[in-house]
This record gives structure tokens, C-alpha cells and sequence, in this order.
């Protein structure tokens, strides 16, 4: 006995139905979980070796900081966008590897919000840090514990010429801020002061120079230096207070990464979250896979 033409039909459709409920709970299942739990990330360079390696998939948790919520709609057309960070388990501490918005993905002038260009850095500075290199060593006053990747440092010390940053026959050493009294290289850079949430700076000739592009970005407006006065919006501006969290990043690959010591600090609004660990590598010359970093824990180097 053959079912009704009309009974087969509904069963189709319930079959259907249910079949598209379910593959559109699977989709908002998995965007939930990339919004507020993880993401992945290839890693296209060796600014991060030895720890990463270009062709490491890296998982980074988003739970450890706080998952970031904003409108991606403007932020795609590269417009400024408020950015509200969850509740997290912890801050970021010095040496945690993180991801995060490149701050100056088109000019060294103005920063902005770019969601689909990435950095992978090391922390080595933290808001309220004084950071320093000292002879291509980074340093933060008041803390004894060596930072980064110290035998890479020590390459750079001994041997500048090796760096990326030297080509043809002349020095490319131009670091932040790029400024002819503030002549700082990577080197000897600094001491830099890593602005945090409510300190107020002085305004004058050094913290316009060094701290311009954030302000910028802070106020949405327009920061200028002129007869020894700082001005905020055409407004003299004796001192500023900041509104939002910095930090100091930079890559292991000392001689061979475009880090903090090229472009300056990045907010917290822009970090994704910490690297967890490299669930796959392929390196990306041969198409070899390097099994033996799957499921390879990032290395935290933690200090206090």
C-alpha cells in the first residue's frame, strides 16, 4: 500500500525543515563559539620563530581576556567602531603571545580598526610600564626578569647589520617614534611610559610626539603642536587622561619582525585574545605537514 502523494509531500518537507533548523543552529552554534570562545589563525611569518612558525595554525582563546563585541559592518568599511570587551578570566600579563588588529594598517599617522589584518606578538610591556631597550635588551624598570626572546636580543646586540631592517648599504633603523630629537633605535629605545586607563600625562612637545596617533584615536579629533602649546581640537590641552589601555608587543624573531619598536603601542580594544596552542602545521614552501607542532602549547614565558 503506497503512501498518499499529499502525506509523502509533508514528510519531505518536515525531513527538510529540519534538516535546514538544524544546519542554521549548527552555524549560530559555531559563530557563538568563534565570537566568545576561540578562533584560528594562520601564521604567515617568522616574527614569532622560533616559538611560531610561518604555516602554524595557532587556537586562540578568547575567554582568558574577554571576548570583544562590536559592529563589524562599519568596521569592514574601515570606520572607527565602539569595541566592549566580556568579563575575562584575567589581564594580560608579560610574556603571554597574543593576537590582535594590526593598530597602523595603512599609514603610520593615523591609527585604525582593520578586522581582517592580524599581528601575533609577544607582551612585553604592560600599562604602567616603563619600557626600555638597552643595548637590543628590552627592560621594564622595576622588573628583574629578562623579557622576550633574550638569545635572539643578544644577537641583535652583537650584530645589528643582520637585522631585516638594514638594506642596501644604509641603516633602516627609524623606530617610534620617527622623530629627529626622540632619535630612538632597536637598540637603544626609550625609556617609553605604556599609558594605562586614567593616567594623566603632561602635554608638551615629547608627549604630543609620542603619543599623538592614541590621543587621535582616543578623541576622534585632532592633536597639533604649535608655539611650545598642544592643542586639542584648535584648544590649548595642558594635560591629557587617557581612556583606554596599552601595551608593548613584540616578536621573538628580534632581527626579522615589524613589532611595537617600528609602530608604537597597541590598545587593548584591538587584541583578540591569548594563543593557546598550534593545532596544525603545514610548512608553507614544501606543503609538508610538521606533525610533530601539532597540539603544541605556546609557550607563555610568564614574569611578573
Amino acid at each position: 500500500m503506497q503512501m498518499p502523494v499529499d502525506k509523502k509531500r509533508d514528510k519531505l518537507l518536515r525531513a527538510g525543515t529540519n534538516i535546514l533548523f538544524y544546519l542554521c543552529m549548527a552555524v549560530i552554534g559555531w559563530l557563538f563559539l568563534q565570537v566568545f570562545f576561540f578562533a584560528s589563525f594562520k601564521t604567515p611569518t617568522g616574527s614569532m620563530a622560533p616559538e611560531l612558525l610561518p604555516g602554524d595554525y595557532v587556537l586562540v582563546n578568547k575567554l582568558i581576556f574577554g571576548a570583544r563585541l562590536f559592529n563589524p559592518l562599519p568596521a569592514l568599511r574601515l570606520e572607527q567602531v565602539d569595541i566592549y570587551r566580556a568579563p575575562g578570566i584575567r589581564n594580560i600579563r608579560r610574556g603571554d603571545v597574543v593576537v590582535f588588529n594590526a593598530p597602523y594598517p595603512h599609514t603610520q599617522e593615523r591609527m585604525e580598526m582593520h578586522i581582517l589584518k592580524y599581528f601575533v606578538k609577544r607582551c612585553v610591556g604592560l600599562p604602567g610600564d616603563s619600557l626600555l631597550i638597552e643595548n637590543g635588551y628590552y627592560r621594564v624598570k622595576g622588573v628583574d626578569e629578562p623579557l622576550g626572546n633574550v638569545a635572539e636580543q643578544g644577537k641583535r646586540s652583537v650584530h645589528p647589520k643582520d637585522s631585516l631592517w638594514w638594506s642596501f648599504d644604509e641603516p633602516v633603523l627609524n623606530c617610534f617614534p620617527d622623530d629627529s630629537i626622540i632619535s630612538w633605535n632597536a637598540e637603544n629605545f626609550g625609556p617609553l611610559y605604556i599609558p594605562r586607563k586614567g593616567d594623566t600625562v603632561l602635554m608638551n612637545r615629547d608627549s604630543y610626539v609620542l603619543y599623538k596617533t592614541l590621543i587621535e584615536w582616543e578623541t576622534k579629533g585632532l592633536l597639533t603642536f604649535q608655539d611650545s602649546t598642544v592643542y586639542l581640537n584648535n584648544r590649548p590641552t595642558r594635560a591629557y587622561t587617557f581612556r583606554s589601555d596599552y601595551y608593548f608587543m613584540a616578536g621573538d624573531n628580534v632581527n626579522d619582525s615589524w613589532d611595537s619598536r617600528y609602530w608604537g603601542l597597541a590598545p587593548a580594544e584591538y587584541i583578540v585574545g591569548n594563543v593557546w596552542l598550534i593545532w596544525k602545521s603545514v610548512d608553507p614552501y614544501t606543503g609538508k605537514e610538521r606533525r610533530e607542532r601539532w597540539m603544541k602549547q605556546v609557550a607563555p614565558y610568564r614574569f611578573k
